[in-house]
């Protein structure tokens, strides 16, 4: 099984985030603070923005706009990296 390491900017607080795990589970063990709510990619409270790195989703169309995607956007309560991400909750 592959970790990855995924870390938020600005501040560069970093976590691990094992094979098959969905990157908000994976902040909220390692005590990082991300804002949730639904769990299951329809809310939208946890959404951040994807700087680096690749995540895939085991659902068809989370909560997000087609727009939102290509910026960028994802939901951490159902996105699984792919490799080692950067994220950030700002729109930068």
């Amino acid at each position: 099984m592959t970790d990855f390491t995924a870390r938020f900017e600005p501040g560069g607080v970093t976590f691990a985030v094992a094979d098959g795990e969905p990157l908000l589970p994976a902040a909220e063990m390692a005590g990082v603070p991300l804002p949730s709510s639904c769990r299951n990619g329809t809310c939208r409270t946890c959404i951040c923005r994807l700087l680096e790195g690749q995540i895939h989703y085991r659902i068809a169309w989370p909560g997000l706009l087609a727009e939102e995607k290509a910026e960028g956007w994802i939901l951490p309560c159902v996105a699984y990296p792919l490799s080692d991400v950067v994220l950030s909750r700002t729109g930068s």
